[in-house]
């Protein structure tokens, strides 16, 4: 069996990825991106902004092309220049880059970036720990299982981590009198633009819950807030 300090040097080296990770991610967010200025897009941010009492909703463009939504870990808000392109040639509407917006505050309010540091550092202990276990019952393949039992740990924790931040989305984008259907409309248009859609790779292995999934859990609350009222 493995021993407390080999546990503690796995937490040890999760924790210096992350910060690692973090600053690299920073460093090329600082590069590569800018301040959105639409005067079409702050009027439906500007929405949200009233919700949340804040004079403004800040945005930033990463100037890279995959269509794509990020709340960085220093609580920064980007949209991908592919996810604008999307917009101007009007493939996707404001109300839906709203939806996007509103999801990655969801990431930041609810504290996922800072809880994934906790993650990060528990599924390398947890690798750590099943290479050794898994090694030496099973050599050869060991390491393989080890692997892919704890990616099955990180993409159920990311799946939980999507649901919430579309509950959160929701909420705010209701209260703002934008309502969920942007929300929904969106997910349906990112399934056709990214081909698959994630068919043919098991749910459970997928970081992000299928369109389908994550549409029913969205009108799944809105049912609930419906009784509630």
């Amino acid at each position: 069996m493995l021993k407390l300090p080999a546990l503690l040097l796995a937490l040890g080296y999760g924790l210096v990825m992350w910060f690692f990770s973090a600053w690299r991610l920073k460093r090329e967010m600082d590069e590569s991106s800018t301040q959105l200025e639409d005067t079409r897009l702050d009027a439906v941010f500007g929405r949200m902004a009233k919700v949340l009492d804040v004079p403004r909703i800040r945005v930033n463009v990463h100037e890279v092309q995959p269509v794509n939504g990020l709340a960085a870990p220093d609580g920064r808000i980007f949209l991908t220049r592919g996810f604008l392109d999307k917009f101007r040639t009007g493939e996707v509407t404001a109300e839906e880059l709203a939806s996007v917006v509103a999801h990655e505050l969801g990431h930041v309010a609810l504290g996922h970036s800072r809880r994934r540091l906790i993650d990060f550092s528990g599924q390398n202990a947890i690798r750590v720990v099943l290479m050794g276990v898994l090694g030496r019952v099973l050599p050869g393949v060991g390491p393989y299982l080890a692997n892919m039992l704890a990616s099955l740990v990180a993409a159920r924790l990311s799946r939980q981590d999507e649901y919430e931040a579309d509950a959160y989305a929701s909420a705010l984008l209701v209260k703002s009198g934008i309502g969920t259907g942007p929300q929904k409309t969106l997910f349906r248009k990112l399934e056709k633009m990214h081909g698959a859609g994630g068919r043919g790779v098991p749910a459970w292995m997928l970081s992000h819950p299928k369109s389908d999934e994550r549409i029913a859990a969205i009108e799944a609350n809105e049912a609930r807030w419906q009784v509630e009222r």
